[in-house]
């Protein structure tokens, strides 16, 4: 699980709802078969030069099985990933298309997937990977498809979860002549440098379900460390952990890219607690809170520095991966390869150039309210230099945050015909709008809800609260289109 290859961040072959960690919004690719076709959208390379000419061919699918003359269009916005196909006929928004009549469409996010604006990832290129020429694209498809298909005065709704929805809030907020509404799902709406409140939930999230938990965990890690103060333990370590490659520390990067690797497993499991992403391709959907701190509990399992290798073994092993990439010299190498056949490809180098120009969203080791240590804002500002250039420094970044926020309103947002639902075990609801801010920008904090879980198909084992927010989200669009 390498922070390059985005093996949670985003890459769920694609699903729609990232994870923002810098890995941990990738996604794991999609072992369902679905059966939709590919489009091509001719998409302009740069919005905001009309002297410039050129474009490149954008992927989308379409779903236009429910769809009745004057029902609305719904459109699933990509993200930093892979648009996944199981998409088209899956997922909560499947069955409000159904019952509303609705045209579907999902558009996958340039640089992402086979959407390739440019000959390749250099950072140059990657200069037109911003959210807003994300947005401006949306746009151009939305006005394009329209005269082409004769759609008319159709009310277009976007949807979208994790990063995709933001980009749904703010294409609503920057284009509202276009999209009418928009259900933004987990949407951490608040760009961040330091995101050490990551952790803090997940301390708490954590202790919902053992109070011992995250101070077993504590424990743990600061034993690691221990451990990795002295190189006889190299090879112990590499072994308790089924690394790919020998243990080595040579930096303060390497011991941090370390713990952070280790740590990024139980915050996966965290934001993604109890979810439904099986039908994504996801295999360690069994895999909870409760299992997690289970083992940490167990006393059998020896000391609490054995008891979380096990945890990260269980995780590995229903995940079916080999071992772990822990090698931050192998990330960098990764994660700097600009061509599109390479191993960060998959969402990882671009991912990682947006934290780094756009959002932060570091999630530091910084409070004091969590589990974990090592991993400090500087050597996530660290990786954007070794990766992109010594210019991408703290002050760069910095004020890239602040332009962001200054740009989109951060959770200041004027706009109306918004929901936010948010799940509150999810660490990033502590960037989302969490109250209302008006009678139709509507939040719905879900209790014991994960990650983008009003997105997925319902299920019996699912928390109780996720009818309801479901079933709150289409009372609402119902009435913003006056069906």
């Amino acid at each position: 699980m390498a922070r390059a290859q985005l093996l949670v961040l985003l890459c769920l072959g694609a699903s729609l709802c990232s994870g923002f960690t810098n890995r941990r919004f990738s996604r794991r690719s999609s072992e369902i078969p679905v059966t939709v076709q590919d489009h091509w959208f001719e998409q302009r390379l740069d919005h905001f030069n009309g002297a410039d000419t050129r474009s490149w061919k954008q992927r989308y699918y379409v779903n236009d099985s429910f769809t009745s003359d004057d029902g609305p269009i719904f459109m699933m916005i990509g993200g930093e990933g892979t648009a996944n196909p199981a998409w088209m006929t899956q997922g909560t928004w499947m069955t409000y298309a159904e019952k509303m009549r609705a045209l579907c469409f999902l558009l996958e996010h340039r640089f992402y997937g086979k959407s390739h604006p440019t000959e390749n990832m250099t950072v140059d290129n990657l200069h037109y990977l911003t959210s807003q020429q994300a947005l401006a694209d949306l746009a151009h498809f939305q006005v394009v498809m329209t005269e082409k298909l004769g759609l008319g005065n159709r009310k277009w709704i976007v949807f979208g979860g994790s990063y995709p929805g933001c980009l749904a809030a703010w294409y609503r907020l920057k284009f509202p002549h276009l999209a009418y509404a928009a259900v933004a799902s987990s949407a951490p709406v608040q760009a961040v440098l330091d995101f050490s409140e990551y952790l803090d939930v997940v301390q708490s999230s954590l202790d919902r379900n053992h109070s011992d938990c995250p101070k077993t965990i504590k424990l743990a890690s600061d034993s690691l460390i221990e451990l990795l103060a002295h190189k006889e333990n190299y090879e112990k370590i590499t072994h308790d952990f089924n690394l790919c490659k020998p243990l080595e520390i040579n930096s303060k990067m390497d011991m941090a890219f370390f713990l952070d690797t280790t740590a990024e497993y139980i915050m996966d499991i965290v934001q993604y607690n109890n979810d439904n992403r099986k039908f994504e391709g996801v295999k360690t959907t069994n895999i909870t809170i409760q299992v997690v701190c289970d083992i940490m509990a167990n006393e059998s399992w020896g000391s609490p520095y054995d008891r979380y290798a096990k945890v990260i073994h269980t995780i590995i092993k229903a995940a079916q991966e080999k071992c772990i990439e822990a090698s931050y010299r192998s990330y960098i190498q990764d994660m700097r390869d600009c061509h599109w056949e390479g191993a960060a490809s998959a969402g990882g180098r671009q991912w990682m150039y947006q934290t780094c120009t756009e959002f932060g969203y570091f999630q530091s080791s910084d409070s004091t309210s969590q589990p974990f240590s090592g991993f400090p804002l500087s050597y996530h500002i660290q990786q954007c230099a070794d990766i992109y250039g010594s210019e991408f420094n703290l002050s760069m970044v910095s004020a890239a945050v602040q332009q962001t926020n200054e740009n989109y309103g951060g959770l200041n947002i004027h706009s109306s015909r918004i929901v936010f639902p948010n799940g509150l075990i999810d660490p990033w609801h502590a960037l989302g709008i969490t109250r209302s801010l008006s009678a139709d920008v509507v939040a719905i904090p879900m209790q014991d809800a994960a990650h983008c879980a009003d997105m997925y198909p319902a299920r019996p084992e699912e928390p109780s609260m996720l009818p309801a927010a479901r079933k709150q989200i289409y009372d609402l669009l119902t009435k913003w289109l006056q069906l």
